[in-house]
């Protein structure tokens, strides 16, 4: 190279003076401060997108709607619905009391000392054998012929259910008591409202389409502390209904009820509030 060409020449055009520029060599080293550039750029990139991952992880977590159950209240009686009120289920008609077989009698009339005129007719007056075989009464009675004629009321059995309505009531379970069923370690009303509280969580579905409202859902402490007879009164649907009697099932058992000294079965109807905020 001359001088006037050493003074405009780069680094690579004095190694490679006089040599073979197309083996490879020289276009690597033609490259090279491209690729650097390239390359601290690339490297760049990707050091400011790990630290704005934290960011807009936060951001996203932001945007997500806070949903809680706001209210949970409990009622001992079902307070008036609308129209679309469940109707309770109508009771089985009352059976008609089973009355005890009749023994035959036979007319049997006490003597008494009348005036003539007064006195039975002859033909009143039953037969002494008669009354062998067959009980005493104020008339004549064709009866059951299996009966015994010596059984007394008691053997015959008591008559059974309500002399005035014909229904027998067995273990049916209270509205109110003198002492409310409540968890262990007290609390009343407040502690089986935060109890429900911890475990209702909001359904994905119900979330997703908004649906919001009140469910009402019935159950029922008996006398030895268990949530039993959990039912539906009315729901809104989309998990929600399900989500509610799983949590009142998952209660822990009660201290029950008490009515005149006696544990008994106490009856609630919970309506549960969702809302999304």
């Amino acid at each position: 190279m001359t001088n006037a060409q050493l003074a405009t020449a780069s680094l690579d055009d004095i190694v490679f003076d006089g040599r073979n520029r197309h083996y490879g060599a020289y276009q690597l080293r033609a490259t090279y401060q491209r690729h650097v550039t390239r390359a601290l750029l690339i490297a760049t990139a990707l050091c400011a997108l790990l630290l704005l991952l934290p960011y807009v992880a936060q951001l996203l977590k932001a945007e997500t709607p806070n949903v809680a159950v706001t209210e949970v209240l409990i009622n001992p009686i079902l307070p008036p619905l609308g129209p679309d009120v469940v109707p309770p289920p109508v009771p089985p008609a009352a059976k008609p009391p089973v009355q005890p077989p009749q023994p035959p009698t036979v007319k049997d009339l006490v003597p008494v000392v009348v005036v003539d005129k007064d006195a039975p007719k002859e033909d009143e007056v039953p037969e002494r054998n008669l009354l062998a075989t067959k009980a005493s009464g104020q008339q004549n009675i064709a009866g059951d012929s299996s009966a015994s004629p010596d059984a007394t009321p008691a053997e015959l059995g008591p008559p059974t259910g309500n002399a005035a309505t014909g229904e027998t009531v067995k273990g049916k379970p209270y509205l109110s008591v003198e002492q409310m069923p409540e968890l262990p370690g007290g609390g009343g009303t407040a502690a089986m409202v935060a109890a429900i509280q911890r475990t209702v969580k909001y359904p994905r579905q119900a979330l997703t389409n908004g649906i919001e409202g009140k469910v009402f859902v019935s159950f029922t402490v008996d006398a030895k502390g268990e949530v039993i007879d959990v039912a539906l009164v009315k729901g809104l649907g989309f998990g929600l209904d399900e989500e509610t009697m799983r949590a009142i099932k998952a209660l822990p058992r009660f201290i029950p009820g008490r009515q005149n000294g006696r544990d008994v079965s106490v009856s609630f109807t919970v309506p549960v509030t969702y809302r999304i905020q």
